[in-house]
């Protein structure tokens, strides 16, 4: 405890080791705490005693032996000293066995002091140091209070808060929420990875290691979850009041936050942050990591996969989003777990992986415009093994989007415009920690490409059926795939870029139309919402422009990369 010195300090000190001292029993209690320095004559004094004490006595008034004496020795020690000093020599030549045998059956310190001292000078020098103790625990105290203070009113995240209060303990500190799920965590661990305890129990009860402290996370009568703390070096304020007082800036942060939902996405965003950003040693750590937020990894199928709506739902982006990460919640569950997070770089406008273009929404992909794209998730998906929306991706409608589409319709408003539509992303499905992280980075990379398939309202891109475009979006930020594509395309881009007589601006979309279709050219046509007359006068300018015959494979499959690199 905070303010206190132990029975070892309190051995060190030179007003005591003059007394030289040896102890006799009760070497386990050595770190006990002491509270107050009481002298004790007679055995009447004991029941003043209040507990925490070191008792200074010579013996005083006490009996000498039997029955007597082993009363007096249960009842000094029931009051729960936190060690005994005995002078030896003037009412006690020998430890009266009683005693010794009393303190080392529960642990407490007993000490025999061989020389005379002056208890005064003893009490007085115990009693600075505990006064010195107290202010500097009042003053560390006022210190984390104020740390703490400014990170509420600078309105500081929670994983920021947990990482300043892991470097003022110097160890692990774990945020768990109420179903005992990892929210956030920060600082090494010197044995055991500091949230493997979660995985292991699975959202259920399990014993707190030694050396472990653990503080709810409550106020109002409402708890949210626990802040534990690793085993570490002592603090001035004590470590538990560090934490009660972490807890306590957690509790006013999550009553400010009645939705919970800087929680409910804090874990998922570390995480997310841990994968994409390969700031883990082991795929065995990041293992342990998912399963304690609740995503298992052992004997699963695992994939990742994007979602984001059209944009235009109506109301705030953060209602379509919600919308969105329930509707996929609801999919995957119960055998399923999901893990999301807000992707906010690739959400309504143009990203790295091109993921604001335009293209159909219903299958149509000759050049209809699609609505501005909305809020972007990124997820991880955990299934049993067998089971369908894992197993059955390369089903030209996954399972997966089927039931997506279902859920959707059932939450969507009635008033939702007819337009609106949510895409979709799905990569490759593994059992491993490695292969889910590539199959985020490959679907996330790939941005929004032309849908596969579509269920109801739901379009979906697979890595499953679109090897070619996941591989060369995946190489898209390559200066040297940029510079191919340019070169591939340029004179048709600089043709669409002009205006005037015989330009039209729309050659990129037609040479887009054929690729799709390069072997029925009256459906790549209607595709490109032109006449087939029109249409065949725009592919003979473009193979002029180029100076390539539309026919060659190695034309098609060379115009097909460029597209692709270049969208």
């Amino acid at each position: 405890m905070s303010g206190e010195i132990s029975v070892a300090d309190a051995l060190g000190l030179a007003e005591l080791r003059a007394g030289d001292p040896e102890l006799l029993a009760g070497a386990r209690g050595i770190d006990r705490g002491i509270r107050w320095a009481h002298v004790v004559a007679g055995s009447a004094a004991v029941s003043l005693l209040d507990g925490g004490e070191l008792v200074l006595t010579t013996g005083a008034g006490w009996p000498r032996g039997g029955d007597e004496l082993e009363r007096l020795s249960a009842a000094l020690l029931d009051t729960g000293p936190a060690a005994v000093v005995l002078e030896l020599g003037r009412f006690f030549a020998e430890p009266p066995a009683p005693l010794v045998a009393a303190c080392e059956g529960r642990g407490i310190p007993l000490i025999a002091l061989h020389r005379e001292v002056r208890f005064v000078q003893i009490t007085q020098r115990v009693h600075q140091r505990i006064l010195a103790a107290q202010t500097e625990a009042l003053a560390a105290r006022a210190e984390v209070h104020a740390m703490l203070t400014e990170l509420g009113l600078n309105r500081s995240p929670v994983d920021y808060v947990i990482e300043r209060l892991a470097d003022t303990l110097d160890t692990a500190v774990v945020l768990e929420d109420s179903a005992r799920r990892v929210v956030a965590w920060a600082g090494q661990a010197h044995d055991d990875h500091p949230v493997a305890a979660w995985a292991a129990a699975d959202g259920r009860e399990f014993p707190l290691p030694d050396g472990w402290a653990r503080v709810p996370v409550e106020a109002q009568g409402r708890r949210w979850g626990h802040l534990s703390a690793l085993p570490g070096p002592a603090h001035p304020a004590g470590r538990r009041t560090v934490l009660e007082l972490g807890a306590f800036a957690l509790a006013l942060g999550r009553l400010a936050d009645p939705e919970g939902d800087q929680w409910l996405q804090l874990s998922s965003k570390h995480l997310f942050d841990v994968l994409l950003g390969g700031r883990y040693r082991r795929d065995e750590e990041v293992a342990v990591q998912l399963a304690a937020a609740g995503l298992p990894v052992a004997g699963r199928r695992l994939l990742g996969a994007t979602l984001r709506g059209s944009g235009g739902l109506g109301g705030q982006p953060p209602a379509e989003r919600e919308l969105l990460e329930t509707a996929l919640r609801r999919a995957v569950s119960p055998e399923g777990r999901v893990i999301l997070a807000p992707d906010d770089e690739a959400a309504g406008g143009e990203s790295g992986s091109g993921a604001a273009r335009t293209a159909s929404v219903s299958g149509d992909h000759g050049g209809s415009a699609r609505p501005a794209s909305g809020p972007a998730l990124i997820a991880l998906l955990s299934f049993p093994p067998g089971d369908p929306r894992a197993d059955g991706l390369e089903s030209r409608v996954p399972a997966l989007a089927s039931r997506l589409a279902r859920e959707i319709d059932a939450l969507l408003p009635a008033d939702a415009p007819q337009h609106w539509r949510a895409h979709l992303g799905l990569g490759a499905s593994g059992g491993r920690v490695r292969g889910l992280i590539s199959s985020l980075e490959q679907v996330r990379a790939a941005g929004e490409l032309d849908p596969a398939a579509s269920a109801g309202r739901v379009t979906v891109q697979q890595a499953e059926r679109q090897p070619l475009a996941y591989l060369v979006r995946g190489l898209a930020a390559l200066p040297e795939m940029q510079e191919f594509a340019e070169e591939a395309l340029g004179p048709i881009i600089e043709h669409d870029s002009a205006s005037g007589a015989g330009h039209s601006g729309d050659l990129l979309r037609v040479l887009r139309a054929y690729l799709e279709h390069p072997t029925n050219r009256s459906l790549a046509a209607q595709r490109a919402r032109l006449s087939r007359s029109v249409f065949y006068q725009r592919l003979a300018l473009i193979e002029e422009l180029l100076g390539v015959d539309l026919t060659d494979g190695t034309v098609i499959a060379t115009l097909t990369v460029a597209l692709l690199a270049r969208r």
